[in-house]
């Protein structure tokens, strides 16, 4: 599916490397095809504070366009990493005009969308099989400070290790709601046209990624997605395995496609307006 570009096309010309450069860890790992996984587990992870959840389901069109709220996410990612300073600090504004109209500008709820983030597309790129030393890990979430500052986010953690315990912070007021599971649901099982469903691979397709990224959740959020009995059996170890396993396989499928079908317009005007 095309979707109409938000942030407008990028710019080719400007020999401006942006927020982080192609010599960042942020470059490497936003580039890596493990990076669609850990946006979409980032949703469901998001989705687990109440507060934040209450908003998206109030206002948010994820409900009747599903699909572009899927594409804004990604090109958003994708024009703060690697577009220009210009562009990242423009397409930041209007995400924070976004934020204060689902009412999730408050430092906390903003806060917690930003370790989200963090944390799914650096769990993603680990388990995916991308090689990083915990000192590039370290780097990342350092060079992610950068993000949280430009979504108005405080105190955001500098260190690998400062990611989890603030994530952990969080847990006593995480759950899945009735919104949250909603929006499990339509992550799961998105509407798609019916020719698209029943004549072409789209629909297990995305199945497999959805499931991929509910098994990267941590054990607690499979389990408070899971609820009552379920819940317990979600958070087993086997599951992690399996999770691993499967954005392996994607990762390793997906990279066999030729570049110019894996990279993003902005990446492609990073390469040509920086010369690589």
């Amino acid at each position: 599916m095309n979707f109409p570009l938000v942030y407008g096309e990028p710019d080719t010309t400007t020999p401006d490397p942006g927020l982080f450069g192609p010599a960042s860890i942020s470059w490497q790992i936003h580039a890596d095809p493990a990076a669609a996984i850990g946006g979409v587990r980032a949703l469901l992870m998001q989705a687990l504070h109440p507060e934040a959840m209450a908003g998206v389901a109030k206002h948010s069109s994820y409900k009747t366009d599903p699909w572009g709220r899927l594409a804004r996410t990604a090109e958003y990612i994708a024009v703060t990493t690697f577009g220009t300073t210009a562009e990242a600090q423009r397409a930041a504004a209007r995400v924070r005009m976004v934020h204060e109209k689902l009412g999730v500008d408050r430092a906390d709820l903003l806060l917690w969308v930003h370790l989200g983030f963090v944390d799914s597309l650096l769990r993603a790129a680990q388990r995916s099989g991308l090689a990083l030393t915990q000192a590039e890990a370290d780097l990342y979430v350092k060079e992610q400070v950068i993000s949280a500052q430009l979504l108005g986010a405080p105190d955001a953690p500098t260190t690998q290790a400062e990611l989890v315990a603030a994530i952990d912070e969080y847990l006593p007021v995480l759950g899945a709601t009735k919104e949250a599971q909603e929006a499990a649901r339509f992550i799961a099982l998105p509407p798609m046209p019916l020719r698209t469903r029943l004549l072409t691979p789209a629909a297990p397709a995305w199945a497999a990624v959805a499931a991929t990224a509910f098994a990267l959740l941590p054990a607690w959020g499979r389990n408070m997605y899971g609820g009552g009995l379920l819940g317990p059996a979600l958070a087993l170890p086997l599951l992690d395995d399996q999770g691993t396993f499967a954005i392996k396989a994607w990762r390793k499928a997906i990279s066999i496609l030729p570049p110019q079908l894996l990279a993003s317009p902005q990446v492609n005007a990073a390469k040509s307006r920086l010369k690589l």
